[in-house]
């Protein structure tokens, strides 16, 4: 364990500017560093440089194709074996730490990424964190109806209050960190409608019952009112999408502070028909931002908890595009730069309840930092990959270098 020391920085902590600072770290010798320090710095020259925390995106999926060239989105998985995989998903984890990102949440797991989450904790090899969540769904259901009927090896699925629980408790043995389920249909499924219900009530009920009394959280896909309505019902701890939003479900959401990842960008490409789109799925997404954005505006302002959330896949949302949906974050829901960079540090943290180690540069938290040019909680304009120096994550320089 070695520790570094970084003088005279601007510095923004995850909450608030602390203006000229020096920060100390330790690398960890191997697994997770801890800042030992942040105090005032001593320099009499200005920062040349600032330090903001690294960026937390509480929703991708690692595994796709990471290579040159694009290759089709659905049959990439279907045809490649899993040890090649997991080298493409450790690609797309480490593109992600070079663009600031030093925590990601994948939200369709399974053992692909809980070795990866592995090797990543125990130092094998250098990157982000990463907590994996697998995917409970139901025959027919949003995550089944990304494998084409004929294809025999698929995914687990639970019909059945019985199944359901079965399933999660297989989780739960694998290493997930939570779960995630659909309380309405998707975009990109094959044949899928938004407005379908996924599992019954009683399903999902024994679902969350099940992942919490194991100690697991629940994200839920939700794109309708009504799908957003029952994952609220049912005690949730976060949801996914959230598109169509009502004004009275505003509310419920923000007195219980359960969070919403908005997946802006994602669903604006598939809309526009880029990345070679359907014209299904094309459809369905220009119906749904047809009528997102003024209710999104709506339920910031109402109080609501959104937080950095991209569905990046490497195919329709690349692991560096984080910053820009920061960016769009904070113009679809007229926030300031100070509160869009909360969204993707200290509320995204709180989110995948690690609020009280990730998501902030202060003393006794990882070592997770960024250094860049300008000062993007002032103009969120500067908070761009182009703006990098270096990325600190978990103690150990994964890009650039420290000035």
């Amino acid at each position: 364990m070695r520790s570094h020391v970084l003088e005279n920085v601007e510095l923004w902590d995850g909450d608030s500017a602390q203006g000229p600072s020096t920060i100390e770290w330790s690398d960890g010798g191997g697994t997770d560093g801890t800042i030992v320090a942040v105090r005032p710095s001593e320099s009499a020259q200005a920062p040349r440089f600032a330090v903001i925390p690294g960026l937390i995106d509480t929703h991708v999926h690692l595994i796709g194709h990471a290579g040159e060239g694009r290759v089709d989105f659905l049959t990439w998985p279907l045809t490649t074996r899993p040890e090649e995989q997991v080298l493409h998903g450790l690609a797309h984890a480490r593109q992600a730490a070079q663009a600031g990102v030093t925590t990601l949440r994948d939200l369709s797991a399974d053992e692909i990424q809980f070795s990866l989450a592995r090797a990543l904790d125990a130092g094998i090899v250098d990157g982000p964190r990463v907590l994996a969540h697998g995917m409970v769904s139901m025959t027919a259901g949003h995550g089944d109806l990304f494998v084409p009927p004929a294809v025999a090896a698929r995914k687990p699925v639970a019909d059945g209050v019985d199944e359901c629980r079965k399933l999660v408790r297989q989780w739960a043995r694998a290493g997930a960190d939570g779960v995630k389920i659909a309380t309405s249909g998707g975009v990109l499924s094959v044949g899928d409608k938004s407005s379908w219900r996924n599992h019954t009530r009683a399903e999902i009920a024994a679902i969350v019952d099940e992942a919490h009394a194991l100690g697991m959280l629940v994200a839920a896909h939700a794109h309708t009112e009504q799908g957003i309505g029952i994952a609220l019902d049912e005690g949730v701890d976060s949801i996914e999408h959230g598109t169509l939003v009502s004004p009275a479900q505003a509310e419920r959401i923000a007195a219980r502070g359960v969070s919403i990842a908005p997946t802006l960008l994602i669903n604006d490409r598939i809309a526009a028909g880029q990345f070679g789109v359907t014209p299904e799925q094309a459809a369905k997404a220009s119906a749904l931002v047809a009528e997102r954005d003024a209710l999104m505006r709506s339920a910031a302002d109402a109080g609501v908890d959104f937080v950095l959330g991209t569905d990046a896949n490497g195919h329709h949302i690349g692991f560096a595009d984080q910053m820009a949906e920061v960016r769009a974050m904070a113009s679809t829901l007229g926030w300031s730069a100070e509160r869009a960079m909360q969204a993707a540090t200290t509320r995204a943290a709180r989110t995948i309840r690690r609020g009280d180690s990730l998501g902030r540069v202060r003393e006794g938290f990882a070592a997770d930092f960024v250094v860049m040019r300008g000062r993007p909680w002032r103009d969120i304009r500067e908070l761009d990959t182009s703006g990098i120096v270096a990325v600190v994550s978990r103690g150990r320089v994964v890009a650039g270098e420290l000035p």
